[in-house]
């Protein structure tokens, strides 16, 4: 265990050195700032009865903050799933490839460090530096929001761990495609299809109904079945946000796949790393 932990934060180190990261919490801290300043809420007996951006006025309409704040935080939620995992892919894509390269890999392997430490340390590095982001960007805007207009949204929170659940099967898929051909645009690319199918996956049902042919729908709907449903996973990020009780059986059950299709590409990594010759 203390092997893998420290795989993990030599990827952590590694992750603070680069402008890439440095970037995206810039940007983060820099939004939230700026929105903690121009962006004025007033707010009367818990109803928000004005909001006004750079002295514009977007609204005079008095309604309960909770409710007028909602659309901001589905907004939130969705892009903080999207393009944050859009962004973690593409930042994260050579760090699986570098460990390999090399070079490094002779050096880490004479380490006493198994290699599927090694593999299984950097997994757990990623998905750190992806809860990490997404916690910093959640709580901020939590945070920012709760304190101009007493509305504390915690379940934002919760909502960012389905985004981070979903880079977990990208990471996965990253890992596995980089044991197999290093090379960080084809990792990339791996898991930006992936995360296209999987959003695929999850509209089986009306594409299926779409397509006339039998056999073709019956073919559509066995290559997508194995899929996750990242897709449903970003729907049920947005639903935890609002008043209606989310499936909770659903969300279990398709995360529930959604994982263990994670362990089942993280076990073709280390089988295929395993049994490569450096």
């Amino acid at each position: 265990m203390r092997a893998l932990l420290a795989v993990a934060f030599d990827l952590l180190r590694e992750a603070r050195s680069r402008k890439w990261f440095l970037g995206l919490f810039a940007a983060v801290s820099l939004t939230l700032l700026g929105l903690s300043l121009f962006l004025r809420l007033e707010v009367v007996d818990g109803a928000l009865s004005a909001s006004r951006l750079f002295g514009s006025l977007l609204s005079a309409d008095a309604q309960p903050a909770d409710v007028a704040l909602r659309p901001v935080f589905l907004t939130v939620a969705f892009l903080g799933y999207v393009l944050g995992a859009v962004f973690l892919v593409v930042a994260c894509a050579d760090f699986a490839p570098g460990l390999l390269s090399p070079g490094r890999i002779e050096q880490l392997l004479s380490l006493p460090v198994a290699r599927w430490q090694l593999l299984c340390g950097t997994y757990l590095g990623l998905l750190s530096l992806a809860a990490l982001a997404g916690g910093y960007g959640a709580l901020g805007v939590v945070v920012l929001f709760g304190v101009k207009t007493g509305v504390w949204e915690w379940r934002l929170l919760w909502s960012a761990a389905f985004g981070v659940e979903c880079f977990a099967v990208l990471a996965a898929a990253m890992l596995a495609t980089a044991t197999v051909v290093r090379s960080a645009a084809v990792s990339a690319g791996a898991a930006l299809v992936l995360f296209v199918l999987g959003a695929i996956a999850s509209a089986q049902k009306p594409i299926g109904e779409a397509i006339e042919t039998p056999a073709l729908r019956t073919l559509f709907g066995l290559a997508v079945a194995p899929l996750p449903r990242l897709g449903t996973l970003c729907i049920f990020a947005c639903q935890v946000l609002e008043d209606r009780a989310l499936d909770g059986r659903a969300a279990l059950r398709l995360s529930a796949g959604a994982l263990v299709f994670a362990f089942a590409l993280l076990a073709f990594a280390v089988h295929r790393f395993e049994r490569k010759d450096f």
